[in-house]
């Protein structure tokens, strides 16, 4: 019998569901940590759709900053809505299973937004370098219709590269390890789990993580290299300075995005011997953090923004 239980172990199967974890260690505590986890989600969703309502509405700001800006507010949309139904569900219900397909369609989402947000960052940063270094062919040189192409290719780029990593998934065998670290399931964790040879999972994610990722944020590195040089070629200490504070939001919103993920990368690379609230938590700012906080940045630093958020309020405080 036992002899039988172990072979049919060794086959594998694929399991019906995952089990998600939320904070270990802090069950009992769930109703609380869910209040922060429900105050994030709703300055994630006011304040992104808040951008978005004001960009659609004010015709003034259809150039291609404001447009680039409109684009990683709603692929910063679709990473939380990817993450809400169980991030909430595990800390209001205690709801901790997820179906096998289900979750890795939740994977597929989460990733496929991160490498999006990605790619819209690095066409924010070209952005700025052409502004910066030929302002008066910067409509000519970025036009509605390229940059709409230029979305479109970064949304396809992104579906392309992580339907291949799901399938693989859907092929290995589990052998009944269906335990996750995270309160949504994250691709590192998932791959843990088989109990079968990964290798070619783990080839694949690192092609995506170096062709994306790492292709992003160096290209992004480069282009502010050229901005660099192009402002200290201004004769003007205004003008300098000038050109420079047009860069700072999205110089913001690159810090907050890249420096959260390097660390989760590290954590789940080298972290083993780390505290166990380490890798949870590290997830939670990577995935939390930069839609939270670019709303806010963008609002504070970018003027014509802010102009239409208050004009959009006393429109209501009128009508009201």
């Amino acid at each position: 019998m036992q002899t039988s239980n172990s072979s049919s172990l060794m086959v594998g199967f694929t399991p019906k569901t995952f089990i998600l974890a939320g904070i270990p260690g802090m069950e009992a505590e769930h109703i609380w940590i869910s209040i922060p986890f429900c105050l994030m989600y709703v300055i994630i969703f006011l304040g992104n759709g808040t951008i978005l309502h004001v960009i659609h509405m004010n015709p003034t700001l259809h150039q291609p900053m404001y447009l680039f800006l409109a684009m990683l507010a709603l692929a910063e949309l679709g990473i939380s809505a990817s993450t809400l139904p169980t991030v909430l569900g595990i800390f209001l219900f205690d709801a901790t299973e997820i179906d096998f397909n289900v979750c890795l369609l939740q994977m597929f989402s989460i990733h496929s937004f991160s490498i999006m947000e990605s790619g819209i960052l690095l066409a924010m940063s070209m952005d700025r370098f052409v502004a910066i270094y030929s302002p008066l062919r910067y409509t000519v040189i970025l036009t509605l219709p390229r940059i709409f192409s230029m979305g479109a290719t970064i949304g396809l780029k992104s579906v392309v590269l992580m339907a291949p990593l799901t399938v693989l998934l859907q092929c290995l065998p589990f052998c009944g390890h269906n335990i996750l670290s995270h309160s949504y399931c994250l691709h590192p964790n998932l791959v843990h789990l088989p109990c079968a040879d990964t290798s070619i999972n783990n080839i694949y994610g690192l092609f995506i993580v170096i062709s994306t990722f790492g292709l992003d944020f160096l290209l992004i590195v480069v282009s502010y290299m050229l901005i660099l040089y192009t402002v200290l070629s201004i004769a003007s200490r205004e003008g300098r300075w000038k050109a420079l504070n047009t860069c700072g939001s999205h110089v913001c919103a690159v810090l907050v995005y890249y420096v959260p993920m390097i660390g989760l990368s590290m954590v789940h690379r080298f972290g083993r011997h780390l505290p166990t609230l380490v890798q949870p938590t590290m997830a939670n700012i990577y995935l939390f953090f930069p839609p939270v906080v670019n709303p806010i940045v963008y609002s504070i630093k970018t003027k014509e923004i802010r102009r239409g958020i208050v004009r959009v309020f006393s429109k209501k405080r009128v009508r009201g």
